[in-house]
């Protein structure tokens, strides 16, 4: 069986893999219906940096295909997506009263699951925990499921954030997750938010899904929160771009007092203006991806409507097509939002 891997700077290899078999202890088997291109296989491709050969392709849905025995959690035939290991209870972060940060849930975030393939979601099958998926309900897209991980990484650092009811908010970034954080922000009652994209199409997107404004970055958009708000600047910032350069920016859109949350992870380090941050007072906090649980609660609220994944899913394409579409993405020659692969298409 092959699978995608990234194997250096703009290099994507399909590589030969055995077909996999459930783990005795726990694992299952899932047949991979779709799986998202997420932009940390993007920022991977495009530096060419160390990267773990299971997080290539870590946003999949598909259906549970073979079961250890003594599996009772998941049947075959269900449908799952990707999640994150439950709490152990057992290592040190959990006897310590840390269980949001596991040990081994938080390795099995960088792919290192005790009954998971070496290999990620860029194949027609894998291997997993039969404790880390999650369901996904009826009534929810094969194309939604397979977003449901940004989703919830949106999702988390939102609630991270503290935002409070008419906060005015500023998303930097219309990529998936700056478009999924939108609508979170949205749900949970952000009074305006304008959101800072330089792409046209998904500045239209943004538009769609309930942006008060959408404008370039740059001066373009530092001139419209301050008029906003009175020359205040926003109550919360969400940086969902992952680049250095935006770190600081979203500090300069902040008020003194302001809350930033850095979702977006950048591959190069950041130069900031500490002097700035100083005299703001800003509280400056980090989210990194998600809780086990979070990823229900999630896709109830996409199930209800008030989270759309549909619109963020630009283009599918199959094994062969796939380093192509890496590379559109990596160079920006595609208003593409959500890329999901089709591992069975020709």
């Amino acid at each position: 069986m092959q699978a995608g891997i990234i194997t250096g700077r703009h290099q994507l290899e399909m590589l030969e893999f055995p077909e996999p078999d459930p783990s005795p202890e726990g694992g299952i088997v899932v047949d991979i219906r779709f799986c998202g291109v997420c932009g940390t296989d993007v920022h991977a491709y495009q530096y060419g940096g160390p990267y773990p050969k299971a997080l290539c392709g870590h946003e999949w849905a598909g259906t549970v295909s073979k079961i250890a025995r003594g599996v009772s959690r998941v049947r075959e035939g269900d449908r799952v997506c990707v999640s994150i290991l439950p709490p152990c209870g057992e290592c040190v972060q959990c006897r310590s009263g840390h269980q949001e940060w596991c040990t081994p849930a938080m390795n099995s975030l960088g792919g290192l699951d005790p009954c998971g393939s070496v290999h990620g979601g860029f194949a027609e099958s894998i291997a997993v925990s039969a404790a880390r998926v999650a369901h996904v309900p009826d009534g929810l897209s094969d194309e939604a499921a397979a977003q449901v991980e940004p989703a919830t990484v949106a999702y988390h650092g939102v609630r991270r954030s503290g935002l409070r009811l008419g906060d005015f908010s500023v998303v930097q970034g219309a990529g998936p997750i700056g478009l999924f954080t939108l609508q979170w922000a949205k749900a949970a009652g952000a009074g305006e938010i304008v959101v800072v994209e330089g792409v046209p199409a998904r500045q239209e997107l943004a538009r769609q899904l309930g942006a008060t404004q959408v404008c370039s970055p740059g001066e373009e958009a530092m001139a419209v929160v301050m008029e906003r708000t009175g020359g205040l600047g926003a109550d919360v910032v969400f940086e969902c771009v992952g680049r250095p350069e935006t770190i600081q920016t979203a500090v300069d859109f902040a008020r003194r007092g302001a809350s930033l949350m850095i979702i977006g992870l950048s591959h190069q380090d950041a130069l900031i203006r500490p002097g700035i941050w100083l005299v703001k007072e800003v509280a400056a906090d980090c989210s990194i991806a998600y809780h086990h649980a979070e990823f229900e609660r999630a896709m109830a609220m996409m199930l209800d409507g008030r989270v759309l994944a549909e619109p963020l899913h630009t283009r599918t394409v199959g094994l062969s097509a796939l380093e192509k579409a890496m590379g559109d993405l990596a160079e920006a020659r595609t208003p593409d939002v959500k890329i999901l692969l089709d591992p069975r298409a020709s």
